[in-house]
């Protein structure tokens, strides 16, 4: 009964384990200067995204009504305004914006515009962020979360370590990375053991992505060759053994 409980412990021990060269990050990468130009990309405005629009001029005070608080969720947000189901923000004295599927650039441009060609300022500045800049890490790492960005920049890379890097279970050639943009689903695989990773437009992360990673192989093998009823069996078994040496000595 021993051996066979050992025999047990050694066969889940193995099976839940991964090559050590999966388990490392950029296999091929020497030592060399990678050239990467890689631009960080403009997050699209979507709706129910909640944005800080600050509005100045050399009129300090007619700016005033652009940058008074809003309440949103119940809390007091200077300048905050909810993009609606519709795509829209309600903006003061221009009404209705539509903002859903512009970059925040595409927004302000408009804003200025509109501010101008409707004589309310002269020369005004539109200044606007991210308040719900997030990204979401789900899968085989350490720390599965949603993060959030102030600085509305973030990598793939610091992503994963922010969520605890992967586990030796996860499959660093094919991680998934799910962007919506105009009301359409993204889907890109990434692989972490190649330096191409370095020259992907999806290096640097948008608002709104969703990081999935795969478990391996040893993963998958480990999960159906063990049910969860084995635990409580093996639990069984040794209490079973141990009563039997009690009652033979």
């Amino acid at each position: 009964m021993k051996h066979t409980l050992f025999a047990i412990a050694v066969s889940l021990f193995i099976s839940s384990c991964a090559p050590t060269r999966d388990a490392i990050y950029f296999n091929e990468l020497q030592e060399s200067k990678i050239s990467s130009k890689t631009p960080i990309p403009e997050s699209i405005i979507q709706n129910n995204d909640l944005l800080s629009i600050s509005v100045s001029s050399r009129n300090t005070a007619a700016t005033e009504i652009f940058n008074m608080p809003g309440i949103i969720g119940g809390s007091e947000l200077a300048s905050a305004y909810l993009v609606n189901s519709d795509g829209n923000i309600v903006f003061p004295l221009l009404g209705t914006i539509t903002a859903t599927g512009l970059s925040k650039r595409e927004l302000q441009d408009k804003l200025t515009k509109t501010l101008v060609d409707n004589q309310l300022l002269t020369d005004p500045i539109v200044s606007i962020r991210f308040l719900n800049f997030k990204i979401t890490v789900l899968g085989e790492v350490n720390h599965p979360t949603v993060l959030t960005v102030p600085s509305e920049k973030i990598s793939l890379l610091e992503a994963i370590g922010l969520a605890g890097d992967l586990t030796l279970q996860a499959r660093r050639d094919n991680v998934l990375i799910i962007r919506e943009e105009n009301s359409q689903k993204i889907i890109k695989r990434i692989n972490l053991n190649s330096t191409e990773v370095f020259r992907s437009p999806y290096y640097y992360l948008k608002s709104n992505d969703v990081i999935y990673v795969e478990p391996n192989k040893a993963r998958l093998a480990s999960a159906r060759a063990n049910p969860q009823w084995i635990p409580y069996a093996l639990s069984g078994l040794s209490i079973a053994i141990g009563i039997a040496t009690l009652i033979k000595f």
